[in-house]
Parts: C-alpha cells; sequence; structure tokens
C-alpha cells in the first residue's frame, strides 16, 4: 500500500482520536509524578549531574498536561496510562516509564520534572519535550492550510522556554556570558528525543512533499542543535527515528503484502530509515563546527529491530497489537475507543507488548531501547565513552 494512503489513514485515525478524547475528557486528580531516584542497579557514576530533554510524547514528562488547547493529548492523564510503574497516570504516554526516565536511573538522578511545573526543583535537570511537537515550526502548516496540525507547539516553543530558562540563569551566550553559561552546561547532558514524526503524519495529504517534509524536519532539528551548542552545550544526544513502520497504528491502516524483514509496514519504515541517513550526516556536519563537544547518536530504528528481531530475549510475545485499546478493534486499536477512554481496556500483561497504545510503547520496550542505549552499543560514539568524558 503507498505510503501516502497508509499517513492519510493515520491523520484520519489521529482525528477520530482527538474526538474521542473530547467525549471523554480526562480526570482531575493529580498527576505529578513522584520525583524520588530510583537509581538502576549496577549504574555508574558519571560527570552528569543534570539533563535537558527535549522531543514529543515519546519524551514527554507532563508539558502537555499544562498547555491550554492540548486537549487532544490529555488521554495520558487517564487510567491505565501510569498502570505498571507509579500505579495512577503522570502524562506519560506509556503504561510506565520512559527511556528519559531510564536515562535518570542510570545516571542516579531525579525524574525529569516538566518545564512548565514551575515549582519543580530543577537543580538536576528540566524536561522541555512537548507531546505533538513537531519539528517544522507551526506557522508553516497554517501557511499551507494543513490543518491536520492540531498541535501549535513545535521545537521553536522548546526553544523559547529554554532561552527564558537561560535568561532566569544570566546565560545570554558562551562569549559574553561566559561564567553564567557554563554554569548551566558543566556537568550538563542535553538529551535531544525523537523528533520529526508528527511532521510526517501531518503533512501527508498536503500538497507539501515528503522530501520537503525531510528537508525542513532535519534543517530544523539541527538548527536547534547548533543554538545549543553556540550557547555553550558540551555533551549531546540525539535521538534517530525508529521504525514508525512497525507502530500499531501503521500496521492496522496498510496492506498485509507492504511488510518487511520484520513484519511491519516496508513502505514506512523506508521513510525512517532515509530520514535518519540523512541527520546523521547533519550530525557530523555538527561535529566539525562544534569540535569541542560530544554529539553521540542515538540509534532508536536499529535498537528497535534488535528486539524485534529477538523479541523472546527481551520478554515480548505481543510485537504488534496495542496493549491497551479495544478488542473490536483490528490489533486492538479502535480509533472511536482510543486508549485512556471510557471503552478502553489494557492487557494483563504489558510486559509482554511492545506497542502500549498503538502509537506508543509500552515500559518495556522502553527499557529495553534504553538497556541498548546505554549498554548494548547503541550510541554512537558510545554511552560509556560519553559518561567518562
Amino acid at each position: 500500500m503507498p505510503f501516502f494512503y497508509i499517513y492519510f489513514s493515520f491523520q484520519i485515525t489521529l482525528i477520530f482520536i482527538t474526538i474521542s478524547i473530547i467525549i471523554f475528557p480526562p480526570p482531575t486528580h493529580a498527576s505529578t509524578p513522584t520525583q524520588a531516584s530510583t537509581a538502576a542497579s549496577g549504574a555508574k557514576l558519571s560527570t552528569f549531574r543534570k539533563i535537558y530533554a527535549f522531543g514529543d510524547s515519546f519524551t514527554d514528562t507532563g508539558n502537555t498536561r499544562s498547555i491550554a488547547g492540548a486537549g487532544a493529548y490529555l488521554s495520558a492523564s487517564n487510567p491505565p496510562y501510569g498502570r505498571t510503574f507509579f500505579h495512577h497516570p503522570t502524562n506519560r504516554f506509556s503504561d510506565g516509564r520512559l527511556v528519559i526516565d531510564f536515562l535518570t536511573e542510570t545516571l542516579s538522578l531525579p525524574y525529569l520534572p516538566p518545564y512548565l511545573q514551575k515549582e519543580a526543583d530543577r537543580s538536576h535537570g528540566i524536561n522541555f519535550a512537548i507531546a505533538g511537537s513537531t519539528a517544522i515550526e507551526h506557522s508553516f502548516y497554517v501557511r499551507n492550510n494543513i490543518t491536520a496540525a492540531y498541535s501549535s507547539q513545535a521545537l521553536e516553543t522548546q526553544l523559547g522556554w529554554f532561552q527564558e530558562f537561560l535568561g532566569s540563569q544570566g546565560c545570554r551566550s558562551s562569549t559574553t556570558t561566559p561564567q553564567q553559561c557554563n554554569a548551566v552546561f558543566d556537568e550538563a547532558l542535553i538529551w535531544f528525543g525523537e523528533i520529526g514524526v508528527n511532521d510526517y503524519a501531518y503533512s501527508v495529504g498536503s500538497f507539501v512533499s515528503g522530501d520537503t517534509t525531510r528537508q525542513l524536519a532535519i534543517k530544523s532539528a539541527t538548527d536547534f542543535l547548533q543554538v545549543l551548542l553556540s550557547k555553550g552545550a558540551k555533551s549531546v544526544v540525539v535521538q534517530g527515528l525508529p521504525p514508525i513502520g512497525c507502530l500499531t497504528l501503521s500496521m492496522g491502516v496498510s496492506s498485509g503484502f507492504d511488510r518487511d524483514d520484520i513484519g511491519c509496514v516496508a513502505s514506512v519504515n523506508a521513510v525512517s530509515y532515509y530520514h535518519n541517513n540523512i541527520y546523521q550526516a547533519r550530525l557530523q556536519d555538527l561535529r566539525k563546527a562544534f569540535p569541542n563537544a560530544i554529539i553521540a547518536y542515538a540509534d532508536y530504528f536499529n535498537a528497535y529491530r534488535t528486539v524485534m528481531r529477538n523479541p523472546r530475549n527481551f520478554g515480548f510475545y505481543e510485537l504488534y497489537s496495542a496493549c491497551c485499546g479495544t478488542s473490536g478493534g483490528s490489533y486492538n486499536l479502535n480509533p472511536l475507543a482510543p486508549c485512556g477512554s471510557v471503552y478502553a481496556t489494557s492487557c494483563p500483561n504489558p510486559s509482554q507488548y511492545i506497542n502500549w497504545d498503538g502509537v506508543h510503547l509500552t515500559e518495556a520496550m522502553y527499557k529495553a531501547i534504553s538497556q541498548l542505549f546505554f549498554t548494548g552499543g547503541a550510541i554512537h560514539p558510545s554511552f560509556a565513552y560519553l559518561i567518562s568524558h
């Protein structure tokens, strides 16, 4: 099935999900996650004492909850989100922890508070990621009449927040206020999570080509990184795109003939693969421009494929269906009854599932990916090298 059709269907599904969540709004219970550190066993001491994180719903730990007009993404405020580890919703789009949470545990740091949780302790870092965020600025979608981009949040929003934070610390630039900027970036790790999936999804069905989307998304991401590096960032990890053809939603709207060697949607995974190749080339340009910084690439695509090729080794028995959804739909996914709505239920054993709600992953999968990142060689240069320099 052509990539166009798959992502047109993807957008129709997202619209139905949005309507469903508005019909079934979230409760008003407290949603702040526990900030106590639960250090991973055997974690190595490192020079990092704080983390600044950016990205979309794969990394967001609560900013979306605080943004007015973000109703399309508030399902994560409802049970059964958060059931596995926190035992209540924390506005993470999973049943438990995300990669960013496993990172903090590995470094023996507290979980990162979302930027909009103003009263939180920020001494160990801040999470600026926003669910639904695009790499390309929202005005681009407005100019091109792309109404599917119902979230107005983009990397520019996160950069604006970070600039605001830097200003509060007296950091204007590494040349005019070096002491203040050094205080921000010394012993700090920049974690730049996955970004770009929403750009591809929003643009399908418009006059904007996939090539244009890829070029603009990668340029926006690398321009963003350049700003951080010019401010004084010294250690940066950049995640590539996952194989988005393996997400339940992609599987549910594709032809059974469009499959690759791991059983996922071949045409959609090809988009991720090509995007990542070009992205890595642009990161190499940044390494040359900022030789004193360490810019590591977290290979999300191949880490995910490693799990898919050996699922039993990681404890997975269901690779494609969503744990949380409605049994009446294909792959346990019904757009009219998404996870977090009153009609949806979750499986009794999410640790055996890769997909959580059809678009996001289970804590178990995030943990497997994290292990491959931190000890399995899926970060280049290695994570061990990064924490020792």
